[in-house]
């Protein structure tokens, strides 16, 4: 019997892990992939506050150390469930865990294009997020692929920071607000490549161009940049929730920044969470909050 089970071992995870171990409750967190999620994948990460420059890698690494060193533990495990109960039950696929309370973190997951050379780039050019990565492309070429609001508002972002802005969309038309695309395209140097796909992603171990083909007639072209964000969507990886925790229409788990839920004992941080602004410190802010909610539920026994 742990006090608090921490379902994911991304930077919200494991900080609840830290937060949690400080205050003297037994904690094992369950990570399907590896530590860290997304935030791994991040070549740099230098907009967190007291670090200049650091590896999203090293980051997470270091993030899971301090969990370990203080006695947390860590298993590689595939959550499939949760019973409610007196206490909670979580269900792996090896194994049945049990705890006084139960924080979700289960993080979303970055809806990709699926063309060739994407997995292979991701994090060395591609990236998922303009608000993290913009900076390191001051003065030089990037392409925005999307065309909701998402993607317009990364394009209207970056045009004040790279030198050169591609936006490509699939469509003739975007789905963003009308109001955003109008802003976009006073931007001198964004250009709109619609109704175009991109068929690969090229570079050799660092991105280099985009080949294009058009929806139109098939006709194909070549773009060289030097970073290309994807925004196309995010998928809350929350199933294993669904009739147990009340999940927004999008799939995000319903809960304020108190991060609670409608079951009690169970809590939810990160990005999983229904909220406006995902980011590596809204995160950890989720995951702080998360832990000493769930350690208050904890010695209320």
């Amino acid at each position: 019997m742990y006090d608090i089970i921490i379902i994911g071992g991304g930077p919200a995870g494991l900080t609840a892990a830290l937060y949690a171990l400080r205050a003297e409750k037994s904690v094992l967190v369950l990570e399907k992939l590896g530590i860290g999620g997304q935030i791994a994948l991040s070549s740099r990460v230098e907009n967190f506050p007291g670090v200049k420059s650091i590896s999203g890698f090293e980051f997470a690494e270091n993030l899971a150390t301090q969990v370990t060193d203080l006695g947390g533990q860590i298993e590689y495990e595939d959550v499939i469930g949760i019973r409610d109960g007196k206490t909670k039950t979580v269900i792996t696929d090896s194994a049945e865990y049990e705890a006084k309370a139960v924080i979700i973190a289960t993080g979303v997951k970055n809806r990709t294009l699926g063309a060739a050379g994407e997995s292979e780039l991701i994090g060395s050019g591609i990236s998922f997020c303009a608000v993290c990565d913009g900076a390191f492309y001051r003065g030089k070429t990037v392409a925005v692929i999307g065309g909701g609001n998402t993607a317009v508002e990364d394009a209207e972002y970056l045009s004040n920071i790279a030198q050169k802005v591609y936006i490509i969309h699939r469509r003739d038309k975007f789905r963003a607000e009308e109001r955003l695309v109008k802003k976009l395209e006073k931007c001198q140097n964004v250009e709109f490549l619609l109704s175009a796909t991109v068929e690969k992603f090229c570079g050799d171990g660092k991105i280099s161009g985009l080949d294009l083909v058009s929806t139109k007639d098939d006709s194909k072209w070549h773009i060289d940049v030097d970073g290309a964000f994807v925004a196309v969507g995010q998928i809350p990886q929350n199933d294993i929730l669904k009739g147990l925790i009340n999940l927004s229409d999008e799939g995000y788990v319903s809960s304020g920044e108190d991060c609670l839920t409608n079951i009690e004992g169970i809590f939810v941080a990160g990005d999983c969470r229904k909220k406006s602004i995902r980011q590596l410190t809204t995160a950890v802010g989720d995951g702080s909050v998360a832990a000493l909610a769930a350690c208050s539920f904890v010695d209320a026994g």
